[in-house]
């Protein structure tokens, strides 16, 4: 197996179920100039497209063109057998039998609820996930209580220090009585 093989499913990791269909990817799906990826839909699902790094859209490119399809032929079980081997060799390297039954499905559910966690929104996870009915995106969206998540703290002494803090990820919890801005983000 030639090692970008396993490359364009991870870098298609937003969406995890996405990976699974990037080994039925056809050469038209990549528009090279943009950096684009359009992953065609199943039962009815809405198109998706992924932005590529400029290093995915080089290894892609030098892979020579055997057929229609990027990878192989197009055909999911050969992909879906390598997949349940490398678990199965994880699951073993650390005795962790649990790791068996992570799969595709599993990824996707994860990053529906971490996505809808992260938002608070249900109509973008809908959009992420390609739903185009929104009962489908309740069935993987779970509200998970995570006020226990440990958090990092910041304190901002001015507004460029508060700028900076939001810019990365951190949001506002309060002024302390010493007019310090105190933000926080999840771990």
């Amino acid at each position: 197996m030639r090692r970008t093989d396993g490359f364009l499913p991870s870098a298609l990791e937003r969406d995890r179920d996405a990976s699974r269909r990037s080994m039925q990817l056809k050469w038209m799906d990549i528009d090279f100039e943009k950096s684009i990826v359009n992953v065609t839909p199943e039962k009815g699902s809405k198109p998706r497209i992924f932005k590529i790094s400029g290093k995915l859209a080089a290894m892609l490119r030098a892979l020579p063109e055997r057929s229609s399809y990027i990878f192989r032929s197009g055909d999911l079980e050969h992909f879906a057998q390598n997949s349940r081997k490398q678990r199965r060799r994880i699951a073993a390297k650390l005795k962790n039998p649990n790791i068996n039954r992570i799969t595709f499905k599993t990824l996707r559910h994860y990053k529906g609820t971490m996505e809808y966690h992260r938002t608070k929104d249900i109509f973008h996870v809908m959009k992420v996930l390609g739903h185009k009915n929104i009962k489908n995106t309740l069935v993987y969206t779970h509200l998970v209580n995570f006020e226990s998540d440990d958090f990092i703290s910041k304190v901002a002494k001015n507004a460029e220090d508060s700028c900076k803090l939001v810019e990365s990820g951190f949001e506002y919890v309060r002024t302390t009585p010493e007019n310090l801005l105190v933000f926080r983000k999840r771990r």
